[in-house]
């Protein structure tokens, strides 16, 4: 799960790496989703900060995840609140205390649509990725797996990429993370959080998957050692974000598309 800061033109270090005023990004408070209680790993599930897909296994089962997506444009004007959605795709997190991750941001900050991409190995920091350009509408590749070795003195050995086809801004990390469960992936669109979940901002309607970037074999994963589709797996959970209160439904989740890949997601309420 990533957060943020609570604060704009705020520059502070991690490590480093020093944050931008249009690119508010930090360590999460948290590393799974709020679920609520009771509907853990069934079919439809409802989180307070997720909405996605999110596919699970044995523990070290997963490999490599991959997804596509359009970058939403924000909808309607900025509030004088800051809002913020991310996008990313991810190994663990779902049921484990870590996170691999990368994605990309569309938010309100200070009033005006701010547009960057970002990587996490959580529970470190999540980092700013200033080499790539992110514009809504470009079409963005992500992916995170596994690099040999897979372990190295008890830490994961792990490789993040994304990509933004559209411009051919590219971006890879290596990483190591201690305690990674590799149990499960997951294509989200998160309200991130910093000290509570932040308010959601308006995407509209968010595109994933081949069926609407084009970008071959995505969405999907790899699961002792076989690649499929999200359609695939035994285990599937579509997530609806809610609000904290459970009386509003944030971002709505659409049906798998009928090739297995694609999926809709579509912002109702800002929350949190």
């Amino acid at each position: 799960m990533r957060g943020v800061w609570a604060g704009f033109l705020v520059v502070l270090m991690v490590g480093a790496w020093a944050v931008p005023a249009v690119a508010v990004v930090a360590t999460s408070a948290a590393s799974s989703p709020l679920l609520e209680s009771g509907v853990y790993h069934t079919s439809h599930v409802k989180s307070f900060n997720w909405g996605g897909y999110a596919v699970t296994g044995a523990t070290n089962s997963f490999t490599k995840v991959d997804g596509s997506w359009i970058q939403p444009k924000i909808h309607g004007t900025c509030p004088s609140t800051d809002q913020y959605a991310s996008f990313w795709v991810g190994l663990d997190g779902y049921s484990s205390g870590t996170v691999e991750q990368t994605g990309t941001d569309s938010d309100c900050q200070g009033g005006s649509p701010v547009y960057y991409a970002w990587y996490e190995f959580y529970p470190n920091p999540s980092i700013l990725i200033s080499s790539v350009t992110i514009h809504s509408g470009d079409v963005i590749f992500a992916e995170v797996k596994t690099i040999t070795p897979t372990s190295t003195n008890g830490h994961k050995n792990f490789a993040l990429t994304l990509k933004d086809v559209t411009t051919g801004g590219s971006f890879t990390k290596t990483g190591k993370v201690t305690g990674a469960m590799r149990n499960s992936a997951e294509w989200i669109a998160e309200a991130p959080y910093s000290g509570g979940i932040l308010p959601l901002a308006n995407f509209g309607t968010m595109d994933f998957g081949f069926d609407y970037t084009a970008v071959a074999s995505t969405n999907d994963a790899t699961h002792s050692g076989t690649t499929g589709d999200i359609a695939s797996f035994a285990q599937i959970d579509a997530i609806t974000m809610v609000n904290n209160a459970r009386t509003l439904t944030k971002a709505s989740v659409g049906a798998l598309s009928s090739d297995g890949t694609s999926f809709k997601m579509t912002w109702k309420n800002a929350g949190p």
